[in-house]
C-alpha cells in the first residue's frame, strides 16, 4: 500500500499548506499527489500574508502549522479572516495546549488537530471542508 490518497477526487481544488518542516511538507505532498489538487506550500507566516494579499488565487483548504517562522499560524489566520470568512482552516500543530487551542478557534480556525496527522485523518478533513457541497448536490 502507497502512502497516498488513491480514491479522493479533489480536481480543481486549491490547497494551501503553511509549513516550515520539510518532512511534514513531504509527507502532505506525497497524500494528496494524485488527488487531482493544486497544492501551494508557503513555509512562513510572512510568506502566507503576502500570497493572500496578492489575491491572485481562490484558496479552498488551508492547513495552518501554529509554529511557523516571522508570524505565527494563530496570527495569520487572524489576518486572513478579515478578507476571507468562508475557506476552511485546519490548525496543525504538534503544541498542544488549551490556551492555543481556544486562541485557534477564536481566530478562525475551522479544526485544531494534534500531529502526527495520520492518513485518515486527513482524508477525513479534505471530505469533510471540501466534498460536503458535492454529496450535497448529489442527494
Amino acid at each position: 500500500m502507497g502512502l497516498t490518497i488513491s480514491n479522493l477526487t479533489l480536481e480543481n481544488k486549491n490547497i494551501v499548506i503553511v509549513e516550515d518542516d520539510v518532512h511534514t511538507i513531504r509527507y502532505y505532498e506525497t497524500l494528496l499527489r494524485n488527488t487531482g489538487a493544486n497544492v501551494l506550500v508557503l513555509r512562513s507566516g510572512l510568506e502566507f500574508v503576502e500570497y493572500i494579499k496578492q489575491g491572485k488565487q481562490e484558496i479552498d483548504f488551508i492547513f495552518m502549522d501554529y509554529l511557523i517562522p516571522f508570524i505565527n499560524g494563530i496570527d495569520c489566520v487572524r489576518i486572513f479572516r478579515k478578507t476571507n470568512k468562508t475557506t476552511p482552516v485546519v490548525m496543525l500543530t504538534a503544541y498542544m495546549s488549551e490556551q492555543t487551542k481556544t486562541d485557534s478557534y477564536i481566530a478562525g480556525c475551522n479544526e485544531y488537530v494534534l500531529k502526527p496527522v495520520y492518513c485518515e485523518k486527513l482524508v477525513f478533513l479534505l471530505e469533510k471542508y471540501l466534498l460536503q457541497n458535492k454529496e450535497i448536490l448529489v442527494s
